[in-house]
């Protein structure tokens, strides 16, 4: 056998090790980027390796699985995926995230100890060699806040579909405490739980570092079938939830190249212009935030639409314009 299709089969046998519930062999064939009858034969091969392999019914359809998992001389990690992995840890803890810093660290020391030594030693010299060659750029911007203590807490309610009880010093009422049922967390610039209140109309978004006071509330909270914490984070430009655009962007052909190598929204789509210039469009809310990341673009990208991106952006100029119209004086001063 080829080293690379041994390669491919002891990837799926990891897919098929790693799932409790098993995969179809569309999503068999889905997960490795190969035909159906690719990924039977597939299967079967893994099957003369790994007789263990399973066979689950799900009608219509079947499910595999190797349930008892792996011997750890299939799982021995490489250079790369350890520096990954460390690296990881490492961004977030510069982020202020401490507490997923230490899951990943906690993580990377469990996967060594479970690593063969003789693989240790000979992962050793390239790991070395990855970590002094690699290292993550700080950028500025705001230190998300993430007490252990209340992601925790959302996490045990989000686990246990429990109901959250916290005072939130933020709204109308500041202090005010709140009952609601947690859908999730949107981790980013700064740290939100998205959440509904049980009088109000759809979820909000509550940061992290407003909330104290946080605990699990009876009764239970059922999490709403159609909700999608993706589907609800791919509405926004950023965190802002407001009113949903369609957007328009014109990228001048100074900026096509890399308008292609970027992503404005999740659902973005870009039409090449005959002049080498290129359209975006997307529908999002939080057009304050995509205001803000226009002014990085500079005259590269115009707004075509909507008008009420095209105002906010005319708002933001003329706030900087009266900040800034005196520094000459404060400079004298």
């Amino acid at each position: 056998m080829r080293h690379e299709k041994a390669g491919r089969l002891l990837e799926l046998a990891r897919l098929l090790a790693s799932t409790a519930e098993g995969l179809t062999l569309d999503e068999i064939a889905e997960r490795l980027g190969v035909g159906r009858r690719t990924a039977e034969r597939m299967r079967d091969a893994v099957r003369d390796v790994f007789p263990q392999l399973e066979e689950v019914d799900d009608p219509p359809t079947r499910r595999f699985r190797i349930p008892a998992g792996l011997d750890g001389l299939f799982q021995a990690p490489t250079a790369d995926e350890l520096a990954a992995l460390h690296s990881a840890g490492d961004l977030f803890a510069t982020q202020g995230a401490q507490g997923r810093a230490r899951a990943l660290q906690a993580l990377e020391q469990k996967v060594l100890s479970a690593t063969r030594s003789a693989a240790r030693r000979r992962l050793a010299p390239d790991l070395e060699a990855l970590l002094q060659a690699e290292t993550i750029a700080v950028q500025a911007g705001p230190r998300p806040f993430e007490d252990e203590a209340v992601l925790a807490t959302v996490r045990e309610a989000v686990k246990a579909m429990q109901g959250l009880s916290f005072r939130y010093q933020g709204g109308a009422t500041p202090g005010r405490r709140r009952r609601v049922t947690p859908l999730g967390v949107l981790f980013g610039r700064s740290n939100y739980l998205v959440a509904a209140e049980t009088d109000a109309v759809g979820p909000r978004n509550w940061r992290l570092d407003r909330i104290f006071d946080i605990a699990l509330a009876d009764p239970p909270a059922a999490r709403p079938e159609a909700f999608s914490l993706q589907d609800y984070a791919d509405e926004s430009f950023g965190i802002y939830h407001d009113d949903t655009e369609d957007v328009v962007l014109r990228v001048t052909p100074a900026g096509a190249e890399e308008a292609f190598r970027w992503r404005f929204h999740a659902d973005q789509t870009l039409e090449p212009q005959a002049d080498g210039g290129v359209l975006v469009r997307f529908r999002a809310s939080g057009m304050l935030e995509l205001a803000w990341h226009l002014f990085t673009w500079g005259a590269k990208v115009k707004v075509v639409a909507p008008d009420v991106l095209k105002r906010v952006l005319l708002e933001q100029i003329e706030i900087a314009r009266q900040t800034h119209a005196t520094v000459s004086d404060v400079a004298g001063a």
